[in-house]
């Protein structure tokens, strides 16, 4: 495996190449802006020679062949099959397709997997809602299934592996390690609050603050009675938002601390005064992600917290992992607790979490350093000639990352194209720094092309 940090891959023969580039790296190179525009078109040309890619969006190829090898086991002519962690995740599945008019079942397959077998028209429809439920088998646990790479690591290691994670957060958010729940993916957390909140507050919508990361937002309005989506870009949105919570009870409030991509941060105090002024039992609900628990106390607004562990947590980009925690002061602790105690139903795959905990033993020391890089970045470029705007966490909210437009587009296009950082597809920012034990890069994304169009 190449590193990362010395030898980035950035140049047009790297398209496809998994980052890291192994079997295990959870997105892929996206060298040139043609390639940018041949992902998002679909074009057979580009995406053919992808060898891994954000495993939500682009199967890695040990998945693909799990998918593969159940169905010729389990489906019959004309059907295919998605894998997933758990039968009930399996199940879960099945009815969503239900709601769009395909019919499926859920079998329980070998290693405790489950297995939602459809019509192959169904096929799109299943695939949205592993992208946005998140509940997916990772690499390790296919290689593993499939015996390319088999895991040396037990059950018992893996569980420890998984005590010690959440004592980490826990530490760091002033929680307890019983507050943490850990899940195969980001979106797999929000997928969790989300059910949980609909399912407490039933027959009401969420509404979701500031424009998010784009999946967060298609989550609460594909399931549960759907969302509001107030951007709050204006004075006015503030009012908005006071009246929509005097006339109407809803499930919950989402927002992130900052924004991904745009590292906006909603009026934290001027929510708190809306909310006991309005509906003062409802749940806030935050991300952390960009700004992470090392720099932002959250709790201090949150009644939970969610997390996406693949980004700055792990740093090595070699696992896919999410978090929710729990507030112990909210009013509805006892609550949420008892859901998710009982209804999480995720634990992540042994190899996975002995991989994370190994990643992140010095996260805090890295979300530090990568907070002092983004801040050089943008004292570099906020008087650089051909950049119109910089946006940095100082200003927007959090601490972590940088993010700036270039004056037109053609200057974007040079920019990306010459630029030696590893290109991928989804905005995720690791500013470079060394470690023992993980590997941690500069990515760039173009995320006006992926994200907004």
């Amino acid at each position: 495996m190449s590193d990362l940090l010395t030898h980035p891959i950035w140049e047009a023969d790297s398209l496809g190449s998994p980052l890291p580039d192994d079997e295990y790296g959870v997105s892929v190179s996206l060298p040139l802006w043609k390639h940018v525009i041949g992902y998002e078109e679909g074009d057979p040309d580009i995406v053919s020679k992808f060898r891994s890619g954000y495993p939500r969006f682009c199967c890695p190829p040990a998945v693909s062949a799990l998918f593969a090898a159940a169905e010729k086991e389990l489906a019959g002519e004309g059907e295919r099959c998605l894998v997933f962690p758990r039968l009930l995740h399996a199940e879960r599945c099945v009815e969503f397709i239900a709601r769009h008019g395909f019919s499926g079942r859920a079998v329980a397959w070998t290693e405790a997997l489950g297995v939602v077998i459809f019509p192959a028209d169904a096929y799109v429809t299943a695939r949205r809602f592993w992208r946005f439920c998140g509940e997916v088998v990772s690499t390790r646990q296919a290689c593993d299934v499939l015996g390319r790479i088999k895991s040396d690591v037990s059950e018992a290691e893996g569980k420890a592996a998984s005590l010690i994670l959440r004592q980490r957060l826990a530490e760091l958010s002033g929680q307890q390690p019983e507050d943490v729940f850990l899940f195969p993916s980001g979106m797999a957390a929000n997928f969790a609050v989300h059910r949980m909140l609909t399912t407490l507050f039933p027959g009401r919508k969420t509404a979701q603050l500031d424009f998010p990361y784009v999946d967060v937002l298609k989550l609460q309005q594909m399931f549960g009675h759907g969302a509001h989506f107030l951007p709050l870009l204006t004075e006015s949105e503030y009012a908005d938002l006071h009246h929509l919570l005097q006339n109407e009870p809803l499930a919950g409030l989402f927002c992130e601390a900052p924004s991904n991509p745009l590292l906006r941060c909603v009026d934290l105090p001027r929510l708190l005064k809306i909310r006991a002024e309005t509906q003062p039992d409802v749940p806030i609900i935050v991300d952390d992600t960009i700004s992470t628990v090392v720099h932002v106390d959250a709790m201090r607004v949150a009644d939970a917290i969610t997390s996406s562990l693949t980004k700055s947590f792990s740093g090595a980009g070699d696992v896919l992992a999410g978090s929710v925690i729990l507030n112990r002061a909210s009013p509805h602790y006892a609550a949420f607790s008892t859901f998710l105690t009982g209804h999480a139903d995720h634990t992540l795959w042994r190899g996975d979490a002995v991989a994370l905990e190994l990643n992140s033993r010095d996260f805090a020391l890295r979300a530090r350093i990568m907070s002092r890089n983004a801040l050089a970045l943008a004292d570099f470029l906020k008087n650089h000639p051909r950049v119109e705007k910089v946006w940095h966490a100082r200003h927007q909210g959090g601490q972590v990352t940088s993010l700036f437009v270039v004056k037109t587009v053609v200057m974007a296009v040079c920019f990306l194209s010459c630029s030696k950082m590893p290109r991928r597809p989804v905005p995720l920012f690791m500013m470079p720094c060394g470690s023992a034990k993980a590997q941690v890069w500069e990515l760039i994304s173009p995320w006006s092309v992926l994200t907004r169009c």
